[in-house]
C-alpha cells in the first residue's frame, strides 16, 4: 500500500540537531535577492553581519547550508509513505515563529507526520517540524503540505476547507520584487540541490523551458518584501506566514505582491507580471505583531 495512514500518524517523531552561523543567514538572504543595492542600509541589514537581521523563513533551511559541512539533494523518507517521488509536489508551507531566530544559533528539530488528507485524486501529507533551543524553549513550528498525485481515494479525512479569496477591494499596497537570472543558483546553496533549479536539460525533461526558482525561495522573497514594505523592516513582527504554491517562476522574472491589511492579519497574493499576472503564491496570510 503506497500510503499507510495509521503507520504514518503513529510513527514516533524523528529529531536532528541543527546549527547555523551568520554566514548561513547571509547566504540565504542573498538567495532571496537581498543586497541588490549594496549601499542601501535597509538592504545591508540582511547581508552584513553587523546588526544582521533574520527573516522568519530562514527556519526552512536552518542547519542545512554551509555550516552543516555539506548540502545534499532534497529527498523524502517518511514512515508509512511509499510513493513515486515524481508524483509529489510541494503544495503549501507555513511557519509560526515563537521567538526571534538568532543570527548564529542551534536547535533541536523534531519532525512528524501530523496528518494525511484524502483529496480524491491526490493525498496530502502534512509534515510538521518543531524547533527548540538548548533550554527547550520553542523557536518555530513549520508545516509542509506534500501533494501526492494519484494517491487519494482511500476514504480519509479531506482536511480543512482552505478556500480563501482576497478582499473585494483595491489592495492596500503593491510590493515589487525583481529576481535575478542567477538567483536559483545562489538559493540552492542553502540546502536544496534539486537539479530542476540549475540544469537546463533536466528542467526540460520536467516540462519547463529552463530551470525554475525554488518555491521556498519565492516564499522567502515575498516575506522579505512584506517585512521591508509593510513592517518597517522588522522581521520579529511576523507571527506566522502561510501560503499555497500556485505556479512556477523563472529566475529573472518579477514577483508582484498585493497586500490587504485587516488589523493584525495580512492577506497576500503574489503574481508574475511578465506572464500576465499568473499566480505564484495564493491562499497567503501573515499574522503580525
Amino acid at each position: 500500500m503506497p500510503i499507510d495512514r495509521e503507520v504514518a500518524l503513529s510513527a514516533a517523531p524523528t529529531t536532528r540537531e541543527a546549527a547555523w552561523t551568520d554566514r548561513d543567514v547571509i547566504l540565504y538572504h542573498l538567495g532571496l535577492g537581498a543586497g541588490a543595492d549594496s549601499l542601501d542600509p535597509a538592504e545591508l541589514r540582511w547581508v552584513y553581519e553587523k546588526g544582521l537581521q533574520v527573516l522568519p523563513t530562514f527556519a526552512m533551511v536552518a542547519g542545512q547550508g554551509v555550516s552543516a559541512g555539506q548540502v545534499s539533494p532534497a529527498g523524502m523518507n517518511l514512515p508509512g509513505i511509499d510513493i513515486d517521488l515524481r508524483k509529489i509536489l510541494h503544495g503549501g508551507q507555513s511557519v509560526t515563529v515563537h521567538a526571534p531566530i538568532p543570527a548564529t544559533g542551534s536547535a533541536t528539530i523534531s519532525s512528524r507526520i501530523a496528518d494525511v488528507w484524502d483529496k480524491g485524486k491526490a493525498a496530502v501529507i502534512v509534515l510538521e517540524q518543531s524547533a527548540t533551543d538548548g533550554d527547550g524553549n520553542p523557536l518555530w513550528t513549520s508545516a509542509m503540505q506534500i501533494w501526492a498525485r494519484g494517491e487519494g481515494g482511500f476514504g480519509g479525512n479531506p482536511g480543512p476547507d482552505t478556500s480563501t479569496t482576497v478582499p473585494e477591494r483595491e489592495a492596500d499596497k503593491i510590493l515589487v520584487s525583481p529576481t535575478s537570472t542567477q538567483q536559483a543558483l545562489v538559493y540552492r546553496l542553502s540546502g536544496d540541490l534539486n537539479p530542476l533549479h540549475a540544469d537546463p536539460d533536466f528542467a526540460k525533461t520536467a516540462g519547463f523551458d529552463r530551470p525554475i526558482l525554488h518555491g521556498l525561495a519565492s516564499y522567502g522573497v515575498v516575506c522579505k518584501a512584506v517585512v521591508d514594505g509593510v513592517l518597517d523592516g522588522d522581521p520579529t513582527r511576523v507571527r506566522s506566514f502561510s501560503v499555497r504554491f500556485a505556479g512556477s517562476l523563472y529566475p529573472g522574472e518579477t514577483i508582484e505582491t498585493a497586500v490587504w491589511r485587516d488589523g493584525d492579519t495580512l492577506t497576500l497574493l503574489a503574481t508574475c507580471p511578465e506572464r500576465d499576472g499568473q499566480p505564484v503564491l495564493t491562499h497567503a496570510t501573515m499574522e503580525i505583531r
